[in-house]
């Protein structure tokens, strides 16, 4: 069995976690295969006892069974770039703060490798949202998990997003910027400008504005199978757009669609875990605060 590991870096304290897991992969005779710039960062503070291979591309990861993301959510919203339409199972170790995607904790690495060797595991098919544009944007990787936004530059003022449904316009949205949300987004951005929790397989977009100057526009709740385009109108040459972390800035020359992406992403999960229970965990649901 290979697995890859993929993280930004992990903070000093953090690192007997990664030890604890490269620990379990000797145990299991998993061969370990390290994204390059991380195995840099950690090689000289751990004891390794064994060699290990490294990846640096999406093109290096033919023929691994699953991916380890270890980190935050952003990590693993990191770890789909390069795993793409390859349908490489993803497992999310939560490094980071609240940790909705990547949810398994320090003290269930065993089991959680235990599950990988077993197939003792759910998969959780997650879609994407995907960005055409009729100019070269994010290198290519036009694809994301949780969300695709427009946004204005710093200070600049508001900006008006002309929207349209399949081709039928929506509305014009006077705002800070506009966020296109998939079923998983919707526990993030989305969430924080009051957008709705949307179950992961309910085949919906959110759309939902940033700080809207009229006061009747509400987060709208679309068909997954809807292409959105838009139209940008603004005081500044730019504006940004982002999809997931990555951001890109662009003319109001630019034309943009989004759709749902052809191919989706495989998010592991272990039995025990669901959605609703994620949810009552990460937001505090039922619990009696008063006290």
């Amino acid at each position: 069995m290979r697995i890859a590991i993929y993280s930004r870096g992990l903070e000093s304290e953090q690192l007997d976690g990664l030890k604890i897991l490269l620990d379990e992969f000797s145990h299991y005779n998993i061969e370990a295969v390290i994204f390059q710039d991380f195995f840099n960062l950690f090689y000289c503070s751990i004891d390794i006892k064994n060699k290990y291979s490294t990846f640096n591309h999406p093109d290096d990861l033919d023929e691994i069974d699953f991916i380890i993301s270890l980190g935050g959510d952003g990590t693993l919203l990191d770890a789909v770039t390069f795993v793409g339409d390859k349908e490489i199972p993803i497992l999310g170790i939560n490094y980071g703060r609240l940790g909705f995607l990547a949810s398994i904790v320090r003290d269930e690495i065993h089991s959680a490798i235990e599950a990988l060797v077993k197939r003792t595991f759910m998969i959780d098919k997650r879609s994407l949202v995907h960005l055409d544009a009729n100019m070269p944007l994010f290198k290519g990787i036009c694809y994301g998990l949780n969300e695709f936004t427009i946004h204005k530059k710093d200070t600049s003022p508001m900006i008006k997003i002309h929207t349209y449904l399949n081709g039928e316009f929506l509305n014009t949205y006077w705002a800070d910027g506009l966020i296109v949300a998939t079923p998983t987004g919707s526990t993030g951005y989305s969430l924080s400008c009051n957008g709705p929790v949307v179950f992961p397989d309910s085949a919906s977009f959110v759309i939902t504005p940033v700080s809207p100057h009229n006061l009747n526009i509400r987060p709208l709740v679309v068909p997954d199978d809807s292409v959105i385009s838009f139209e940008v109108e603004g005081r500044t040459d730019g504006f940004l757009c982002t999809l997931d972390s990555r951001r890109e800035i662009a003319t109001k020359e630019v034309l943009l669609a989004i759709r749902k992406e052809v191919f989706s992403v495989n998010l592991i999960r272990l039995n025990e875990n669901n959605f609703l229970q994620t949810l009552r965990n990460k937001l505090s649901w039922g619990l009696d605060k008063r006290n």
